[in-house]
């Protein structure tokens, strides 16, 4: 197997670990909060918190990656967030729990990033999307297992034990790739010269580092990198509506019974990587055709569009399989987006790959903690309904602003 797809093969293992410690919590959420006494209020804020607090710790988190490489910071990211998870067993209240998951999303912020910046200095323009895609898809696989590993652990022994059994296998991932990983293609001894040189020359990036000199500011000189930071908003919210709310929506929305929950859940999530898979290939494909330009926009431009339908069509039937199912292919069509975003912000930031992937999240996620606590709150008043058909119409609004980003316009 090529150096590069191997560099992709662990980074997507890393990805799904980043998503089973991050859904565990939401997949555990009917135990946790009835063995700590928490309201649906304080539970919102548990999830807003780290949101908020991932968000606000992208852009360091990714500026750094850029400064001193992707491997180092990876490294410090993931033991940080892994110690969290095993931390977040051992909370037993409120006060520590919103905490704990607060200090935990510290610790994740800037793991896509970094994980941008490595892909940019391993994988060649075209190949991107695609790259991307894969990771993402692994991010949705993961997601889609957790019920599968938190739900039976917590039934049989207690909801604490996944996390400490997913913070373990954390520190695994983390040692290996100290010991593995070059920062850079050419550091690779085993590599071989035709895969070396192909990707030195395809990869898009400046021999000087002089640009990389240029203050972080510099990159909102560029009016694309506002309108990127705009739909990925309107994306985020979305999502994080799948990784928060959304078995508690079935749960306790829906009032779908415990046995049945494990499918329910992690249906989505399969179709997700599916469409995270499809979403990074079809937008390479169309780069090829198309260019640049309307290639990295046309497909997920009908992927927000579609999902924002399903998601609004979802908020409004009564059939539990109905909606589980509009949901499911929301989510799929909502995920052509994730892999294609990425990718963008690595067209454009070049050497800044870090710091414009974590600006973009930065704003998707500040967004998405807000949208997280006022869910809370609006499912509390007037039911799971509204804050669902809202986070639809949102979603809807993000695929026209894709229409305003060019790939071309290198920051």
């Amino acid at each position: 197997m090529k150096r590069r797809y191997q560099v992709l093969v662990v980074l997507s293992v890393l990805s799904m670990i980043t998503f089973l410690d991050r859904i565990a919590l939401s997949s555990a959420s009917g135990s946790i909060m009835s063995d700590l006494h928490l309201s649906t209020v304080q539970w919102g804020w548990i999830l807003g918190m780290f949101t908020l607090s991932y968000g606000l710790f992208e852009v360091p988190t990714g500026w750094l990656g850029d400064k001193i490489g992707g491997k180092k910071v990876l490294i410090r990211v993931v033991i940080w967030w892994s110690f969290f998870t095993i931390l977040t067993g051992f909370s037993t209240g409120f006060i520590m729990l919103l905490i704990v998951r607060t200090l935990f999303g510290m610790g994740e912020a800037g793991a896509y990033p970094n994980t941008s910046i490595i892909l940019s200095k391993y994988f060649p323009v075209i190949e991107r999307g695609r790259a991307q895609a894969i990771i993402w898809g692994a991010s949705r696989i993961g997601a889609a297992l957790t019920p599968f590993v938190v739900l039976p652990l917590q039934q049989r022994y207690s909801w604490h034990i996944p996390f400490y059994i997913l913070g373990a296998a954390g520190f695994i991932w983390a040692l290996f790739w100290l010991f593995w990983h070059k920062e850079e293609p050419t550091e690779v001894k085993d590599i071989e010269p035709k895969e070396l040189e192909y990707i030195l020359a395809h990869r898009d990036l400046p021999i000087v580092l002089e640009e990389n000199k240029k203050s972080y500011w510099s990159i909102f000189e560029s009016r694309n990198i506002w309108y990127l930071l705009g739909m990925y908003i309107c994306y985020a919210i979305g999502a994080y509506f799948f990784q928060s709310w959304f078995h508690t929506y079935l749960e306790k929305g829906r009032l779908i019974p415990k046995n049945q929950l494990i499918w329910a859940s992690s249906i989505p999530y399969l179709l997700a990587g599916l469409g995270c898979l499809s979403g990074g290939w079809l937008s390479d494909k169309a780069v090829l055709k198309y260019g640049k330009k309307w290639g990295r926009r046309i497909v997920p431009m009908i992927g927000l569009f579609v999902s924002g339908l399903c998601m609004i069509g979802a908020s409004l039937v009564a059939d539990n399989t109905i909606a589980i199912i509009a949901l499911g292919i929301g989510m799929a069509f909502m995920d052509v987006t994730a892999p294609v975003a990425w990718a963008v912000a690595m067209d454009l930031g070049g050497l800044k790959s870090g710091s414009v992937s974590g600006s973009m999240n930065a704003a998707g996620l500040t967004a998405a903690y807000l949208s997280t606590v006022i869910f809370g709150y609006l499912a509390t008043a007037y039911g799971y309904y509204l804050p669902v058909l809202l986070i639809g119409i949102i979603v809807l609004l993000g695929a026209f602003v894709w229409l305003k980003i060019d790939a071309t316009k290198k920051i």
